[in-house]
């Protein structure tokens, strides 16, 4: 079996650029213990603003432009234009977020690896699955027990 990859047959000319394998350098083995805990440190308060900022998502991003669009005048008369602009203020701000978790995923991954731990994944997808979870959850309690649902039950009910 020829497995040279110089031999394809003439399928492939050759890698495109940015596609190369990632090569890791090799975790720091002596050092400072201090320094380590401060990395340890700064890899945590990156993961905290990651969590912050993706827990941003699930109500005080749509809430603040909805607000900022009805402070506009000319949309109390053009309730579809309100809301356009809503949600298109809300898209963009969504993706400047999504944009900022990855940057701060990238510089968690450097700390933690700083930090002495072999660290080659990113937690931005468990952290975004976990706020989900968070703002269903405190989203549902609002619909049911306090906004939303709260005062059709108690109609219903009497």
């Amino acid at each position: 079996m020829r497995s040279d990859p110089s031999d394809n047959g003439g399928l492939f000319v050759g890698r495109r650029p940015g596609t190369r394998p990632v090569k890791y350098r090799t975790l720091p083995q002596e050092g400072d213990a201090r320094q380590r805990r401060r990395d340890a440190f700064v890899a945590g308060c990156f993961l905290a603003l990651m969590i912050f900022v993706a827990l941003l998502f699930w109500g005080p991003i749509p809430i603040a432009w909805l607000w900022i669009v009805s402070q506009v005048p000319y949309f109390a008369h053009h309730i579809f234009f309100g809301l356009t602009a809503a949600f298109l203020g809300i898209l963009a701000t969504y993706m400047v977020g999504l944009i900022a978790m990855k940057q701060l995923d990238y510089l968690w991954i450097l700390a933690r690896r700083a930090a002495g731990v072999d660290q080659r994944e990113g937690v931005i997808g468990r952290v975004f699955a976990y706020t989900a979870i968070v703002g269903v959850t405190l989203f549902s309690i609002w619909l049911i027990l306090l906004g939303g649902l709260a005062d059709s039950l108690k109609t219903n009910s009497a």
